[in-house]
């Protein structure tokens, strides 16, 4: 696995992430974790969690002089070429309920194009990586989608009523709450889709993620079957189809397209 790039990106991003992990797994479970302290740039809340973990991403950071866009704070424009879409802990509120699915998400953007995506699960301490053009990776082990099952299929789904037949023709359907570490699980071959059709998930939850599924083999699209094309937001809503083949996606679209 190689990475040409000016800054050592994969390591950038493991640094990181266990500086986040040491600040924030003492608080793992508490109440103290989900304590309100205020509202990031989307208007949800800010758990004292994600203040602290985001605290540390952006010390790291600061001293590369690289554009941030982050969950809490926003789009921090330091004129760079590179920008780097963080999500310190996606999937905070399972944190702070003591839920062990969460993770540290992280892609860096030279313009409008990916050069990089990490994901790091403080639990298992398993580390995804993506690099564009060169495939995706758990632990330095490449890893691909798994082939499709007709009748057996696993989705993880978001929806707030809509699509709800899709239920009835998949064999298994979950919401594990933190979609970083779903479209990893995809990218790895335990889902065979993650969809979001809330119109609610950001480039901060979904940046890293896309990138490492993509290299993995996975067909990602917006709910009309095109291409997602990632915004360097951190307040742009969006919905997302991520799959394993084709069949998926347009059995997926014909519900989106029949139901209410």
């Amino acid at each position: 696995m190689e990475i040409n790039m000016e800054i050592p990106w994969n390591e950038v991003a493991l640094e990181t992430a266990r500086e986040v992990e040491k600040e924030v797994m003492p608080l793992f479970g508490t109440s103290k974790a989900g304590e309100a302290i205020g509202e990031n740039v989307s208007g949800d809340v800010t758990k004292y969690v994600d203040k602290v973990a985001e605290d540390v991403v952006l010390s790291r950071l600061q001293p590369l002089g690289v554009n941030v866009v982050s969950e809490e704070i926003g789009f921090i424009d330091n004129g760079s070429d590179y920008t780097v879409i963080v999500d310190p802990i996606d999937g905070s509120y399972n944190f702070a309920a003591g839920i062990p699915i969460f993770a540290f998400s992280f892609a860096v953007f030279k313009g409008e194009e990916p050069v990089y995506g990490a994901i790091y699960e403080f639990i298992s301490k398993n580390l995804y990586e993506a690099i564009p053009g060169e495939g995706a990776f758990m632990n330095g082990k490449r890893i691909q989608v798994r082939k499709p099952e007709r009748g057996k299929e696993a989705l993880s789904f978001y929806t707030r009523g809509r699509c709800v037949g899709l239920i009835s023709r998949v064999k298994r359907v979950r919401v594990l709450g933190a979609i970083a570490v779903e479209l990893v699980y995809l990218a790895k071959g335990a889902l065979d889709g993650v969809l979001d059709i809330r119109n609610y998930v950001r480039p901060t939850d979904i940046a890293a993620g896309v990138l490492i599924a993509r290299e993995a083999g996975a067909i990602v699209t917006d709910e009309n079957g095109k291409e997602l094309e990632l915004s360097l937001s951190a307040t742009e809503q969006t919905n997302i189809i991520a799959v394993n083949d084709e069949y998926l996606l347009k059995l997926i679209l014909e519900e989106l397209k029949n139901g209410p």
